[in-house]
């Protein structure tokens, strides 16, 4: 072993420690270790970029706006629904559920998916008097084994892809994955349905447990006549950075605001509402003209009224709240809603409001208004609770000719008569022809930190290529597990990205894992489109955490989950899946 490989290895094993403890957006640590690597001079500047040309990563670039049309048509969540509606029990809407759900991942991205339909489980699930929390870690597993089947159905198969057609491969051919794509998302689907209501805990909605201790998060003042600041703005009247308390909506008559900002004015008969550190609402009593309203039957009901609304919202991996105060980030003003707690790890954030720096993954509980748009939040956090009266931006229409054009370029793909890049190139431009869809409406679409991400991976996998590093790594494994064979070889590559990508994200796992796989596929005597194969299933089967795929982490706050309930239902999941794809490579590509 080198220097350099050292230097190297040491550098990716920081790299994830940083991406494990969330010291920095993912991105931005795999970038900054790029921009390392490409200073110490042991990358050149063409290898180093030559990820933001993959042609991987552009299809990736391109399937986000063609997933974006269906995202605003609402189809999916239309035909989800409508199979949800004849249901009557628990295994009968999990089977309802799940088989669709797959089919839909195997085309589509799995990401919105799960953020559009988590509302209308939960909805259905209320209504039946079931814990939605029995659905959700069901609904994602089900999102990631059907991403599996076909080349576009997760971003994790276009990037292994493009590391192929990078070694002068012909890539993958786009059912080439469904032989094992299918089968691990048969069995995957038959244990979800048998095993899941057992093993799947009976948890409370966030809403619900506010429900039930209302007075835990809310309090309420009324401004009597003596109010000295009677007409002057909340700002003005110094209601604007209390300790440890947050104004979340003002009561006026039968009129509501919400949310409140600097400049909203503040009469007499006002009833104030606040949330945070209720224990010091003592020293806003000594205020005069404000009194505590100790007699209040305040209850969430009270504040759902007059288009007043309150809502959960899962921080994504890639939010602009992260590493900033929910104050440092102008929430209220940006978002039109206003936060009244949040939860991390089923435990609510105690302090106050505005000081707390939100962690993606984390349940905002908003109290939003007529203007919250969730549209607008989209790539910050995710809505996961039902909205009233939601309105998509495309028609129902526009939806089924989007699926018609993808079901089109699929065939053309399928056929080889197009590359899946060129498939999606035209299945785009046909979209702004036909205006389907507007050049700003597309760059919204698009999830330009996950590109970043997959961009400097893919220079941080050609820097382990390029410094011997992989097949330094790679003959390693194959001299210990020689003896063995080469089912205990499979398993050891299959089981360090599985590793990786519980601890990390799928696409960062593949691309490290990519390099060393395919020297240990030649020094083994391994198809390398099997081992590719392999790496690109393993590094999406994430089970067993709610971190290392973005599906897990949308449903880890609304269903109320713990680690050990991600294990527990994830871990049968994870040995089937691995069992499975080992055996078929095994037997196909030896």
């Amino acid at each position: 072993m080198t220097a350099e490989m050292i230097v190297v290895i040491i550098a990716i094993v920081l790299m994830l420690v940083g991406l494990f403890f969330e010291v920095a957006r993912p991105d931005l640590l795999v970038f900054f270790t790029l921009f390392f690597f490409l200073m110490m001079g042991y990358v050149t500047p063409e290898q180093a970029l030559s990820g933001f040309s993959n042609e991987g990563m552009l299809t990736v670039a391109l399937l986000f706006i063609v997933a974006g049309v269906f995202e605003r048509s609402g189809l999916v969540e239309r035909l989800v629904a409508a199979f949800l509606a004849k249901s009557n029990s628990e295994r009968s809407a999990l089977t309802r559920l799940l088989i669709p759900i797959s089919a839909f991942s195997a085309f589509l991205n799995n990401t919105p998916i799960v953020v559009t339909l988590t509302p209308i489980i939960r909805k259905w699930a209320s209504a039946h008097n079931i814990s939605p929390s029995k659905f959700l870690i069901p609904l994602s597993y089900a999102a990631i084994l059907g991403g599996t089947i076909t080349l576009m159905g997760t971003s994790t198969n276009l990037v292994v892809h493009g590391l192929l057609l990078d070694t002068e491969s012909d890539g993958f051919s786009f059912f080439q994955l469904a032989w094992v794509g299918i089968p691990i998302t048969v069995f995957g689907l038959i244990y979800l349905i048998a095993a899941g209501p057992r093993v799947l805990p009976d948890n409370q909605s966030l809403i619900e447990k506010v429900r039930e201790n209302t007075k835990d998060y809310l309090s309420e003042m009324i401004v009597t006549n003596d109010f000295p600041f009677q007409n002057q703005s909340v700002e003005e009247a110094n209601l604007r950075n209390l300790k440890g308390l947050y104004l979340i909506e003002i009561i006026r008559g039968s009129n509501r605001i919400t949310p409140v900002t600097g400049q909203t004015k503040i009469f007499a008969g006002d009833r104030l509402l606040f949330t945070g550190m209720l224990s010091t609402i003592a020293d806003l009593q000594k205020r005069k003209g404000l009194e505590l309203d100790t007699g209040t039957d305040l209850s969430l009901n009270d504040i759902q009224q007059n288009g007043t609304q309150l809502v959960e919202a899962v921080v994504s991996h890639q939010s602009s709240l992260i590493g900033k105060t929910i104050k440092q980030s102008r929430f209220r003003e940006k978002y039109k809603a206003a936060v009244m707690a949040v939860h991390r790890n089923d435990e609510r954030v105690q302090g106050k409001i505005g000081d707390i720096v939100p962690k993606a993954g984390d349940l905002l509980l908003l109290v939003t208004g007529h203007d919250y748009d969730q549209q607008k939040e989209h790539r910050d956090f995710y809505t996961t609770s039902a909205i009233e009266e939601q309105k998509f931006y495309e028609s129902e229409a526009r939806g089924w000719f989007a699926l018609i054009l993808l079901l089109t370029m699929i065939a053309l793909v399928t056929f080889q008569v197009l590359s899946i890049f060129k498939a999606m190139v035209i299945a785009v431009g046909i979209l702004f022809i036909t205006k389907i869809i507007s050049p700003h409406e597309a760059r919204k679409s698009v999830q330009f930190q996950v590109l970043l991400l997959i961009a400097s991976a893919l220079g941080i996998g050609n820097v382990i290529t390029a410094t011997g590093t992989a097949e330094w790594i790679g003959s390693q494994i194959v001299h210990a597990l020689a003896p063995v064979g080469a089912l205990a070889i499979l398993a050891a590559i299959y089981i360090m990205t599985n590793v990786f990508t519980e601890l990390i994200t799928n696409n960062a796992a593949a691309v490290i894992m990519f390099p060393i796989g395919y020297e240990v596929a030649g020094a083994a005597g391994i198809e390398p489109i099997g081992m590719a194969m392999l790496v690109a299933i393993a590094a999406s089967a994430s089970f067993l955490s709610p971190i290392g795929y973005q599906t897990n982490l949308i449903v880890y706050g609304p269903g109320g989950y713990t680690f050990k309930d991600y294990i527990r239902t994830g871990l049968p999941l994870t040995l089937i899946v691995m069992v499975t794809s080992v055996f078929i490579v095994y037997y196909l590509y030896m």
